[in-house]
């Protein structure tokens, strides 16, 4: 079975990832420092027959990367796919106001977390001569807004990496797939973002009608990842129906689902 890396895969995202590319057949490597959380969504994955193997890890560490990368060569299988997951925001502050603090965390973990791990796992994604790289960045890369002045600069620079490394590996067996999703509502992101403040995180989905899910984005992975070789996604936008623009959201009911 094929391996591919998720980072971030303890919640969320990387987690509907993880359980999606599992029910394609992959061996899935788990990424993420809460290892207790990575356990569950593991239990998940096996309970319905899939392979998930759990391994606690830190973006922001070299030394906790080199070792997550030595724990996916010791599976000795082709790593085929690696979901560069981890990530998120602090704060909605205007940058006059901006923490310092808050910026340096988001760029940490969003450019210099998925610099770390691509540059761990690039030579066994090259030797599988058939490699998958997928950014899950945000439309934060290409869009900016009040308040948002952190986030998207991470955004914007992760957007930039993942065009220079897709030009860099040109000729080479390994394909650079970018994911920009707009507004995801999952269990801990805005959650994360104001610092754990229940009413402000529920008021950022007030009145808006099915915004995307952690299990819309794993489908567009998916869907990227399984294409034939030589078809590149270089860059997927998603957005919720209500979601005309970044700054541009419907409140209030839309048509009929299907």
């Amino acid at each position: 079975m094929p391996i591919a890396v998720v980072t971030g895969a303890s919640s969320g995202i990387g987690a509907a990832t993880a359980r999606r590319l599992a029910a394609e057949g992959f061996t899935v490597v788990l990424a993420a420092r809460r290892a207790d959380r990575l356990a569950e969504v593991v239990t998940q994955i096996t309970g319905k027959g899939g392979r998930g193997v759990a391994v606690a890890c830190d973006v922001t560490s070299d030394e906790s990367v080199a070792a997550l990368a030595g724990s996916v060569a010791e599976l000795g299988e082709d790593v085929t796919l690696l979901v560069n997951n981890a990530g998120g925001a602090i704060g909605l502050d205007p940058v006059e106001k901006g923490e310092v603090a808050d910026w340096q965390w988001m760029y940490d973990v969003n450019v210099l977390g998925t610099l770390r791990v691509t540059k761990a796992l690039l030579p066994a994604l090259e030797a599988s001569q058939a490699g998958t790289i997928v950014m899950i960045s945000s439309t934060a890369g290409f869009v900016v807004y009040e308040g948002g002045g952190g986030y998207s600069a991470a955004k914007h620079a992760m957007t930039a990496m993942t065009g220079t490394l897709r030009l860099e590996l040109a000729g080479r067996p390994v394909r650079v797939i970018e994911i920009d999703p707009g507004m995801v509502r999952t269990d801990e992101f805005a959650k994360v973002r104001f610092r754990g403040g229940e009413e402000r995180a529920a008021a950022v989905y007030e009145g808006v009608e099915m915004p995307l899910t952690a299990d819309d984005i794993a489908d567009c992975v998916a869907w990227c990842a399984t294409r034939p070789q030589h078809v590149n996604v270089d860059r997927l936008v998603v957005r919720p129906l209500a979601q005309a623009a970044q700054h541009k959201v419907a409140r209030g009911p839309i048509g009929r689902q299907r």
